[in-house]
């Protein structure tokens, strides 16, 4: 009796199965330490596993252009004779994946405790084509669900079962390693006899090719919110979470989004959590020591605002006398600015090269000859800047060189909108798509570094990649797309990654869609395509304390107010659009631009509708008149401002019109903005407010004085006696 139960114990500890993740053996093949092996390699630290690496610094022997014709026997030679010191360990189990197009989405235990579940002795992922011989589609069982055929991307198994499978028959380095699995499988008497199976519903493995669709990220979320969010991914066609996840073929994009998130990349609480591995610092370095750069600005469009780009690239915290600077300039427009520029600062830099508008030189020569001299000049970072970019923020490029990534971009923006320098995802033509996290990366709902598939405007790329490849293949000039998309094709099909950070705020973008640069001033006109640029540009520095607690404004007579709030670079541009219209009103009775024809009080003048600056100055009138207005004259609120035809520049000349008898506006307030200097460009006039006696006379340019119409405060224009006196009046609710 003793005996018998002594048997059933045993036999019950030879049947038991207890292997534990410390008798899996992981191997992948990379010869290089490429983006993609990193990323591996990061998803296996996640987990505690430690791959053994084949082939590591060896010139790659399975074939040219694998990615998209046969190859990879070697990666099966590598394994044959890796595993011969375990030959004799039949406990031990093998499990075997790619390398730069993988990640682990889960532990050692977990992937285990899976692959036992299925009772294969050696498993194969599964895909839904028949590659590369699809004339062998026929010969596989069918499938009640999941995908059919076998991918050699990942495999699991038994080491004897593995090593009859290796050793089935001889293949050479440069030989298909996936039709050598697939004929193994194919033979039912072979993989019946080593239990051979493949993993049809993605339990364990799942390989994206074909599948992108039925893939999403689910996010288990904590009930503590201390806790931060996981996020898993997910098959929603054969409910499964795949433990290993295979960018196969054309679905590699697909696998840099999921590598955004999976595994444990980003969450809400932490945010980016790799964003810090492998980055530089170059705080306290020596200037001999730091990085040098090739920074290449093109200039390819007529770009408003270009001027105070400029001025930002210029005061980027970098020493100069570490950076090349190249500039390309196409916009004929902007000679005389860009001469400015270099003329000022270009000697600061450790070099200058410079194409001209006038030598015609097309974008993607330009782009490519920037990348030659970046090389010929052996930097350390190539750094290009389009016109339209304005970096904010002046320790982006520093920032960009400490996040030691291949490419990265800086998030950039147009303000206010949606449209940014990078893509989040792809047509299966090459052209923009929107990701599911697009808008949340956008309007930093999310900071962190993504991998993404298009970068531009303005982006950093180790120099070595530059100098790795000649412009045959790392070149801006491809058919039937522009140098951008060009450039960043070539980086895909290199399987380099394209990273843009928004972990801290960049900059900007330039809108220079509708920069018309035949009209005087024209960006005087970007108040609606560039609201943030032309505030800065034209509203006067003080005038946010216009509203500071506290303040006492300036009442230089009884309810007449004054305040900061143009600048004297909008009192010149103003003054030059209306010069360079000319057509200055003839200050009789008589007005046709009015309806009826007829006006009481004449003046020189020229009306905003006449420089097509209407809108423009009803926009201005809202945003920055009215709320002085509700300041000072309490309970009275017009949202929008209304006007009719009362908005006009008055030119005042000794020789023409030098003084406005008294009279009402035809307003519920007036403004009334000083465009030029009293004493410099002019002299006498300004304003008398009869009923009160009081005058204003000192006035200054970019100030303007609010008061009462219609009934209370009548008034006139002083005599000018030198000189020519400008003043923007508008009659504001008539």
């Amino acid at each position: 009796m003793c005996s018998l139960f002594f048997l059933v114990i045993l036999s019950a500890i030879l049947a038991c199965d207890c292997l534990t993740k410390d008798d899996v053996l992981v191997y992948t093949v990379a010869t290089e330490e490429t983006d993609g092996y990193l990323r591996y390699m990061d998803s296996a630290k996640e987990f505690g596993i430690k791959p053994n690496i084949l082939g590591f610094g060896q010139e790659w022997k399975g074939g040219k252009e694998i990615r998209t014709k046969p190859g990879g026997g070697w990666k099966i030679n590598l394994l044959k004779e890796a595993l011969q010191k375990h030959k004799d360990e039949s406990d031990k189990v093998v499990l075997f994946t790619d390398a730069y197009d993988v990640i682990f989405s889960n532990n050692l235990d977990e992937i285990l405790k899976n692959f036992k579940a299925t009772g294969a002795k050696v498993l194969f992922g599964a895909e839904p084509f028949c590659w590369p011989n699809p004339e062998l589609a026929p010969m596989y069982p069918e499938v009640k669900d999941g995908k059919r055929f076998l991918n050699s991307g990942l495999y699991m198994g038994y080491v004897p079962e593995l090593l009859k499978l290796l050793y089935r028959k001889s293949i050479g380095d440069d030989e298909d390693d996936q039709l050598y699995f697939t004929e193994a499988y194919l033979d039912e008497t072979f993989r019946e006899s080593i239990k051979m199976k493949l993993d049809h519903t993605s339990t364990l493995f799942q390989n994206l090719n074909g599948a992108t669709s039925e893939i999403e990220i689910y996010v288990n979320e904590s009930k503590d919110k201390k806790i931060p969010e996981k996020y898993v991914v997910k098959n929603y066609f054969t409910h499964t979470e795949p433990m290993v996840i295979h960018g196969n073929g054309f679905s590699k994009l697909t696998l840099n989004y999921l590598g955004n998130y999976v595994p444990n990349m980003w969450n809400s609480l932490e945010g980016c959590i790799k964003c810090k591995e492998r980055t530089l610092n170059l705080a306290n370095q020596p200037v001999k020591a730091m990085p040098l750069v090739y920074m290449a600005i093109f200039i390819e469009v007529n770009t408003p605002f270009l001027e105070e780009g400029l001025q930002k690239v210029y005061n980027l915290d970098y020493p100069k006398e570490r950076m090349h600077l190249f500039i390309h300039n196409a916009a004929k427009y902007h000679t005389s600015l860009v001469k400015n520029f270099t003329e000022k600062y270009a000697s600061e830099y450790l070099s200058f090269k410079q194409i001209l508008a006038e030598d015609g030189t097309p974008e993607w020569t330009a782009r490519d000859l920037s990348l030659d001299q970046s090389t010929a000049k052996n930097v350390d970072w190539y750094f290009s800047l389009d016109s339209i970019v304005h970096l904010d923020n002046p320790q982006t490029l520093r920032l960009l060189i400490e996040q030691n990534r291949s490419v990265v971009a800086p998030l950039l923006v147009r303000s206010g909108k949606a449209w940014s320098n990078f893509w989040g995802a792809l047509t299966k033509d090459g052209f923009y798509a929107r990701s599911k996290d697009y808008l949340e990366i956008v309007y930093n709902k999310k900071r962190g570094l993504w991998n993404v598939p298009f970068i531009t405007n303005a982006y950093l790329v180790r120099a070595s990649i530059i100098k790795r490849y000649d412009r045959s293949i790392l070149t801006y000039n491809k058919p039937d797309t522009d140098p951008d998309m060009a450039f960043c094709r070539t980086f895909r099909e290199l399987n380099i990654f394209l990273y843009v950070s928004n972990r801290v705020d960049f900059g900007h973008l330039i809108n220079a869609d509708n920069f018309d640069v035949t009209l005087a001033e024209p960006e005087m006109y970007q108040i609606f395509d560039n609201e943030m640029d032309w505030e800065a540009r034209y509203i006067h520095e003080d005038y946010q304390n216009n509203f500071a607690p506290g303040r006492v404004d300036k009442q230089p007579c009884p309810d007449v107010y004054w305040f900061p709030i143009v600048s004297l670079r909008f009192c010149n541009s103003l003054i030059s659009m209306m010069e360079s219209y000319g057509k200055w009103s003839a200050g009789t009775s008589y007005d046709e631009r009015l309806e009826g024809g007829y006006e009481a009080v004449p003046t020189r003048d020229i009306h905003m509708n006449q420089v097509g600056w209407e809108p423009h100055w009803l926009k201005f009138l809202q945003k920055y008149v009215r709320p002085l207005q509700e300041k000072v004259f309490l309970g009275y609120n017009h949202d929008p401002p209304r006007t009719s035809g009362g908005n006009f520049v008055v030119r005042y000349r000794p020789d023409d019109q030098p003084f406005l008898k008294p009279h009402h506006d035809s307003s519920t307030y007036t403004i009334n903005i000083a465009l030029n200097q009293v004493g410099v460009d002019y002299e006498g006039g300004g304003c008398r407010f009869i009923r009160y006696n009081c005058s204003v006379v000192d006035t200054v340019p970019g100030w303007v004085i609010m008061h009462p119409g219609q009934l209370t405060h009548w008034h006139e224009g002083l005599y000018v006696t030198k000189g020519a006196r400008y003043i923007m009046i508008s009659f504001v609710d008539p």
